[in-house]
């Protein structure tokens, strides 16, 4: 009896474990079908916005590995999904329903935000649970540029966070990813600090802050850019300035490009840096602009047309151009890459709303992911980038 008892749970066990497997493959099938049928840009404005408004207070968590097989282990093990990935699918949403809102007025969308709110932040506005890695500053950035709520009650949070980066600070002035890797500046941090950064240093009268967003851009542009190309590396070395990783790899091209144009956006014109920073963004542009493949998008390793497309690089750089598009010498060009971003997106997008084909997360420099499914950082640029041309619900 007792063996049989046991053969039952041993049973039991392995159906779970395949169904852990099984039931997210068979429901992207299920999805899939009519793929890519919108038409109409507002519909697919609104039916993109659904599903984020959904997504905000129950983000799907973003798997850290690419094992399709026996997934319940890595769950165990905890090597699933990490809150750092998090922060920024967080943040993404957060901006895009920001932009929604800010056009909409939306009452319903609102409360979601201020629930959200009350999930991250306790009542003193201090972060619930305090984070430890820099990806954290663009959720902060994504609270300060609600423009329905005091922002200044999360002032605790923010000064958190800017000291959560001051603690990153390494030998050459510039911001590291991690502690652990002191000597190495990857270009994701361009994304994930320098928009909170000017914008925190701005609002609260510290000029340093915004200072080292400038140095921290510049510094990029100087040591992990290909020459004559302008597209960056994965990461440099700040001792001998090597890059590291892959040049094009298609969403640290959105990572500079998000951090370079929302800190540009946030100088007010007669600032030092607006100039220097709009020269970075009409370089970038063009650079960028040279990589698109024809039917819109940006593939993983935009260098490669062989390489599939991915809707999270395509975002972020429809994002990019639209809002470098105020630059008078390349506004037009920069408006039909927009537009073209937006067409391939369309065609990415599920019947249901929700945008596919991003590629996942990145396990190292130079280790890239080779799963593209959904990804709510990829979502909430989308609801960004509707938002930013007036079209919409």
């Amino acid at each position: 009896m007792i063996a049989l008892i046991v053969c039952l749970l041993l049973f039991a066990l392995i159906i779970v474990v395949i169904l852990i497997d099984i039931v997210p493959i068979f429901k992207d099938w299920l999805s899939r079908i009519h793929i890519g049928r919108f038409q109409d840009k507002q519909l697919w404005s609104r039916s993109i916005t659904n599903v984020g408004i959904q997504w905000l207070n129950h983000t799907p968590q973003i798997k850290v590995t690419d094992n399709t097989r026996l997934v319940a282990i890595d769950m165990l093990k905890g090597n699933y999904s990490k809150n750092s990935i998090q922060h920024w699918q967080e943040a993404s949403l957060l901006m895009g329903l920001a932009e929604y809102v800010k056009r909409s007025g939306d009452q319903e969308v609102k409360r979601e935000i201020e629930k959200f709110l009350a999930s991250k932040f306790d009542r003193d506005g201090e972060w619930v649970e305090k984070p430890e890695q820099v990806d954290a500053a663009i959720l902060a950035y994504a609270v300060m540029k609600l423009d329905f709520i005091n922002t200044d009650h999360y002032k605790k949070a923010l000064e958190t966070t800017w000291e959560l980066i001051r603690d990153h600070l390494g030998t050459d002035g510039t911001v590291a990813y991690r502690k652990f890797m002191p000597n190495y500046r990857y270009v994701d941090t361009i994304g994930f600090i320098c928009p909170f950064l000017v914008c925190y240093g701005l609002r609260y009268r510290q000029e340093a802050c915004v200072d080292l967003a400038v140095k921290q851009i510049l510094s990029y542009e100087k040591h992990g850019m290909l020459e004559g190309h302008h597209i960056p590396s994965h990461a440099y070395q700040i001792d001998n300035k090597l890059p590291l990783g892959l040049y094009g790899w298609g969403r640290g091209l959105g990572w500079f490009a998000i951090g370079l144009v929302d800190a540009w956006n946030e100088l007010p014109a007669g600032h030092k840096a607006k100039k220097t920073l709009e020269n970075s963004v009409r370089k970038f542009a063009v650079a960028a602009m040279a990589f698109q493949q024809a039917d819109g998008n940006w593939s993983w390793t935009v260098t490669r047309q062989e390489c599939r497309a991915d809707s999270s690089t395509t975002a972020t750089l429809g994002w990019f151009m639209q809002q470098a598009s105020r630059i008078e010498d390349i506004s037009a060009d920069c408006l039909e890459s927009a537009e073209r971003a937006v067409r391939y997106l369309m065609k990415a997008t599920r019947r249901n709303g929700a945008v596919d084909f991003s590629q996942g997360d990145t396990k190292d420099i130079g280790v890239y992911s080779m799963l593209f499914n959904i990804l709510p950082f990829t979502q909430g640029f989308c609801i960004r980038l509707m938002n930013s041309i007036h079209v919409g619900p």
